[in-house]
């Protein structure tokens, strides 16, 4: 088991992780009934994504010798009405460090290569910009 969710009540929901035990509290969004006090369920998504092609690239980076610390990953979630669901994700990464243009070209094909990346319903737009 990866992690134990408990409803809260009030829109709300605890998720712990088991190996570390740190939480994560979610809300509904203000235009879904909720209160808009901590991350949508739909928003935990859209930043899974830029957490995870960061991530990636992190790893990769590391292996080529790139420094990226202090790298940013600015994300807007857009939601669709009916069905409700996630249309488009838009990430926007401003990175720091010593990429030189080859390195930049394996990071970013790293980035699009993530497991969340990959995970995503097809239907859902993915516009990933990379300022270096």
């Amino acid at each position: 088991m990866t992690s134990k969710v408990t409803y809260l009540g009030g829109l709300r929901t605890s998720s712990i992780h088991l190996q570390s035990g740190s939480e994560i509290i979610s809300d509904a969004p203000l235009d879904n009934n909720g209160k808009g006090e901590a991350f949508s369920p739909t928003d935990m998504v859209a930043n899974a994504l830029a957490g995870c092609m960061m991530t990636v690239m992190g790893i990769k980076a590391a292996g080529i010798g790139v420094a990226m610390e202090g790298s940013v990953a600015e994300v807007t979630k857009i939601m669709q009405a009916e069905p409700r669901k996630i249309s488009r994700i838009e990430v926007i990464f401003h990175m720091k460090g010593n990429a030189d243009e080859k390195a930049r070209t394996i990071l970013e094909r790293t980035a699009l290569t993530c497991p969340v990346y990959l995970s995503l319903h097809p239907d859902i737009e993915k516009q990933v910009v990379f300022n270096w």
